[in-house]
């Protein structure tokens, strides 16, 4: 009997530990750091900076020497045959000889070596790949700064529907308390009837609304544990609290940040576009440029009537060539200056863009700044009405047991608090969103 305690004491116990292994804790700066790692749109937009860094080499090799080898078998099922005066076989003249000129089989094997000398496509290739590596590279800043502001939004929806639920869970706790006070008075016959049925219906709107927060706070936890980068039904613990997080989010000095466009992600990822449709322009141009290339052959070719290539007696003939070779458009009817011409336009195109996005960025920075600052304004607010809210409705649950309120009475204040606590609640996650919106649109992150 005491071996089997014992055994059953060490199975709850590796399954206590075996649960706490598996479950993830987090305060929100770990949380970010975590889906900065582990997020897989995150991961895939580092997995372009690497394919950006390949298709730079890539192209850079198309400059550098490249060498190729080729072999060539041929075996005449029937040769060819050549039509000879006969006359150079001291035959008739005016009658022609049938010839088959070189073996039935032949074996050639070449070695090639090329070199780019002077391509214009090639020297705008160059710079465009070193372009691309850097939009490559801004576009997983942008990511980055989207999967925080992403994390610090689930993170505070986790907080909102915990809060929402211990919250419920206390106005439910006083609801019941105040009815069966309420009914054991009606009992009495000291109290109406509808006193009774007004407290239940306030009951039954607050277990209605426990339930659907408590489904809500099941949603929150899959789409952050979307967000981190982990399985959807993974266990996750946080270790921060909505008002300590509030508390450390309000930060004023941030109204006052500089306003630097050219630091924006999205100004940059503008300006690479602009520099993109300089290079196709300066492409087309090139294409009217002659190219020239250089190249050394060597190989070996031997003949045989019969497979005998690989015999020791078989002779072999080598040749080698060296040259250069150069290519001059001339005309390609217009074709070419379309291209251009497109080329220029859609440049002017993305000047346009540049500029634009510029005066929507002043916008948005602006409009950043006046949500921030007005959700702290409302948060103090917010407050305010819910400490009012309280005594109010304290006043009211002393009053109606006193009889001097009405159930009506009572029912309105405490529908006004709960308001209130909700209101509260949104307000806090309002300011710590509104600063991650702000800190993205300027892209000063204080970690």
């Amino acid at each position: 009997m005491k071996n089997k305690l014992i055994l059953i004491f060490s199975l709850l116990c590796s399954i206590a530990m075996f649960s706490q292994e598996n479950t993830k804790s987090f305060s929100l700066q770990e949380a970010i750091d975590f889906a900065l790692e582990n997020n897989r749109t995150a991961k895939n937009a580092a997995r372009d900076i690497k394919a950006a860094e390949k298709q730079k080499w890539e192209t850079t090799t198309i400059g550098l020497p490249q060498i190729s080898a080729s072999i060539d078998y041929n075996n005449w099922l029937k040769q060819q045959v050549s039509l000879i005066p006969a006359e150079f076989f001291g035959g008739n003249p005016g009658e022609f000889s049938e010839v088959a000129f070189g073996t039935k089989q032949t074996l050639n094997a070449t070695v090639k070596l090329e070199q780019l000398i002077f391509d214009g496509s090639y020297l705008v290739g160059l710079q465009s790949a070193k372009v691309f590596l850097e939009i490559s590279k801004n576009a997983k800043e942008k990511t980055d700064l989207e999967v925080r502001k992403a994390v610090i939004n689930a993170y505070g929806n986790v907080l909102l529907a915990e809060e929402s639920v211990k919250i419920l869970e206390r106005n439910i706790a006083v609801l019941k308390k105040n009815l069966n006070e309420t009914t054991k008075i009606y009992e009495n016959g000291l109290e109406e009837e509808e006193s009774v049925e007004q407290l239940q219906i306030t009951l039954s709107g607050v277990e209605s609304n426990l339930n659907n927060t408590t489904r809500l706070k099941t949603l929150a936890y899959q789409m952050l544990n979307i967000t981190l980068g982990t399985e959807i039904n993974s266990k996750t613990m946080l270790t921060d609290n909505l008002e300590s997080l509030t508390a450390q989010n309000i930060t004023l000095d941030l109204l006052n940040a500089e306003e630097n466009i050219e630091n924006n992600i999205d100004f940059r990822i503008a300006e690479n576009d602009k520099v993109s449709k300089e290079l196709l322009l300066k492409l087309e141009r090139s294409k009217a440029l002659p190219t020239l290339k250089g190249f050394i052959n060597g190989g070996y070719s031997g003949n045989n009537e019969n497979f005998d290539f690989l015999k020791k007696d078989q002779t072999w003939f080598g040749s080698s060539l060296v040259g250069v070779s150069m290519n001059i458009p001339i005309f390609s009817s217009g074709g070419r200056g379309a291209s251009t011409q497109r080329a220029r336009i859609n440049l002017e195109k993305a000047k346009e863009d540049l500029t634009e996005t510029q005066q929507k960025l002043k916008f948005q920075i602006a409009s950043a700044k006046s949500d921030y600052q007005f959700a702290i304004e409302d948060y103090d607010n917010k407050k305010q009405n819910l400490n009012l809210a309280e005594r109010i409705e304290q006043k009211n649950q002393t009053k109606f047991f006193e009889g001097i309120a009405s159930s009506f009475e009572l029912r309105q204040a405490q529908i006004q608090l709960y308001s209130s606590q909700q209101e509260f609640l949104q307000a806090m996650l309002d300011v710590i969103n509104k600063k991650a919106e702000l800190e993205t649109v300027l892209n000063t992150i204080n970690n």
